[in-house]
């Protein structure tokens, strides 16, 4: 995979995880459901290069996670609402578009 590409995948496959924990009560998914729920933005990541995403992501600050039950449970931080939203940009971050998308 031409690496350009690579990492325009892995920048809105980020943004998509964070979208979702936006949607979600709590602000927080596990692992499995995110992986699903992916689907919907055209991502089909393995749960081994999600979990790898959602590390990467909590480094930046943008989510917290905790292990329950064997699952990895993902939590949006204010900055990740932030970067979700739009309103703070994030390298390694797909920016959404105004309209949301």
């Amino acid at each position: 995979m031409n690496e350009g590409y690579a990492k325009l995948v892995a920048e809105d496959l980020r943004l998509a995880v964070l979208q979702l924990l936006l949607r979600a009560d709590g602000y927080d998914l596990n692992d499995r459901i995110l992986s699903s729920a992916l689907a919907e933005f055209g991502h089909r990541p393995s749960l081994d290069r999600l979990r790898s995403e959602l590390a990467w992501l909590k480094e930046q600050g943008l989510i917290e996670t905790r292990t329950v039950g064997g699952f990895t449970v993902a939590q949006l931080t204010p900055r990740g609402k932030d970067a979700a939203c739009g309103r703070a940009q994030v390298p390694g971050v797909r920016r959404p578009e105004p309209d949301g998308g």
